[in-house]
């Protein structure tokens, strides 16, 4: 049979779907497939799955070539007019068994998407020996003047919490170390379902009814949408991970309403103050947009200052990509130049601040979760590089540098099965010396 293969752009959430792709197409035997994944937040994310779906003809030039997903969604006309291109397929299409076999057989249309709101029949489950992503929601119902994404996924619909904690039981019985919980908007959990938990009674439940789960992740959160119990979870659910990507967007009041975000700047630093109080070794990452339409110098200013306003570990920077048929794309535009000098000034802000957190590790003891390549995390999520320790495992390690990227370990223990000494580390029980050092 010949293989299936598959390029992921964009989000945690592709990432699950992209297993669930890959598992559906094998099902089925919907064989010499090469499939893209795509992403449409910016217009270089569809220049990407252009390129890519170029490249994927060339190098399998027999197998099928089908363009997948939000951009498929959103650009459909365009990636149905390359030669290269053989199927354009939407995001319910896309994990379907039958069609995905109809397009390996050469009998599907050759454009099918728009039925994005429907819900996939269950989660999107990515499996792994050491992190899967498991989809608990998808779809939005914000409309910020920026995003299409709503368009290309539909309506937020949450995901029934018995078969998510099912799946997540499932994964965790087979090896798996760590649950990351994924979708579009996901402190939107339960918002739809009368009968379902919102995302921190969800959290909750799985790290209740899910002992032998070592650690819990979520992808990107909303803050203003942040309930009581996922405030409560984050200070005292240990096996919830520190670390909180925030969808941010920019860090001037008259820029978020503009983008028609729903919260103000000082939301923003009182959460990031809240969840530091709470659980004081918290990271948080975030997603900027320099360059939105009307910014002044002032108002990246406001941006700029976010990072150590919100104590950012990095900021994830992308200079505005107006997308055709958003509010956004009408209004009067920064000149590209000056976006791009904001953006390299407000990298260079989070590079400093992501150096000063690498340095403060240096010397101390902290669990790691080895994945591929020598790499592994700390529960903060900071990149460890370790030799001679398998994927999948937690070991206590001892940091020894920092290269302003990463950080360099020395493993101190190695085990599936810790002893007290080490499980004392992993569960936070540490003790200090005389002289201060973490022990």
């Amino acid at each position: 049979m010949s293989a299936i293969t598959i390029e992921t752009f964009g989000c945690r959430l592709n990432l699950a779907e992209s297993d669930a792709i890959v598992r559906e197409a094998e099902r089925v035997g919907a064989a010499g497939l090469s499939i893209v994944n795509s992403c449409a937040v910016t217009g270089e994310a569809l220049r990407q799955a252009r390129q890519a779906a170029r490249r994927l003809k060339r190098e399998r030039p027999f197998a099928r070539v089908v363009v997948a997903g939000c951009g498929a969604e959103i650009d459909a006309a365009a990636f149905a007019a390359m030669p290269e291109v053989d199927a354009v397929i939407g995001n319910r299409e896309k994990r379907d068994g039958a069609a995905l076999a109809r397009i390996a057989a050469g009998a599907a249309p050759r454009v099918t998407v728009g039925a994005n709101s429907t819900p996939p029949a269950s989660p999107a489950i990515a499996d792994a020996r050491t992190r899967a992503f498991v989809e608990i929601q998808n779809g939005c119902d914000h409309r910020c003047t920026f995003c299409v994404i709503p368009l290309a996924r539909g309506p937020s619909r949450s995901l029934d919490p018995a078969q998510i904690v099912a799946d997540i039981q499932r994964l965790v019985a087979n090896g798996v170390a760590e649950i990351v919980l994924t979708g579009v908007d996901i402190t939107a959990y339960g918002l739809d379902a009368p009968d379902a938990p919102r995302l921190g009674g969800l959290v909750r439940r799985i790290l209740a009814e899910t002992p032998d789960l070592k650690r819990l992740r979520l992808s990107s959160i909303d803050s203003v949408e942040v309930d009581a119990e996922l405030e409560r979870a984050i200070a005292v659910e240990k096996r919830l991970m520190p670390h909180l990507h925030l969808s941010l967007q920019s860090g001037d009041d008259l820029v978020l309403k503009r983008m028609k975000r729903r919260h103000s700047r000082a939301d923003a630093v009182r959460f990031c103050e809240r969840a530091r109080r709470a659980r004081p070794d918290i990271a948080f990452s975030a997603d900027i947009i320099v360059g939105f339409p009307t910014e002044s110098e002032a108002m990246f200013e406001n941006s700029l200052r976010l990072v150590a306003d919100c104590g950012l570990a990095r900021a994830h920077v992308f200079p505005f990509s107006p997308r055709p048929g958003t509010p956004a794309a009408r209004m009067p535009r920064v000149p590209a130049g000056i976006a791009r000098e904001r953006a390299a000034r407000l990298r260079e802000a989070s590079g400093a601040a992501w150096a000063k957190r690498l340095a403060q590790h240096v010397g101390r003891a902290a669990p790691i979760l080895m994945e591929r390549g020598g790499i592994g995390r700390m529960e903060d999520f900071t990149p460890v590089r370790l030799d001679g320790v398998a994927p999948g495992a937690i070991c206590a390690a001892f940091i020894e540098a920092s290269d302003g990227r990463e950080l360099r370990g020395r493993i101190a223990l190695a085990t599936r099965r810790p002893s007290r000494d080490h499980e004392r580390l992993l569960n936070g029980k540490r003790r200090r010396s005389a002289a201060g050092r973490l022990l």
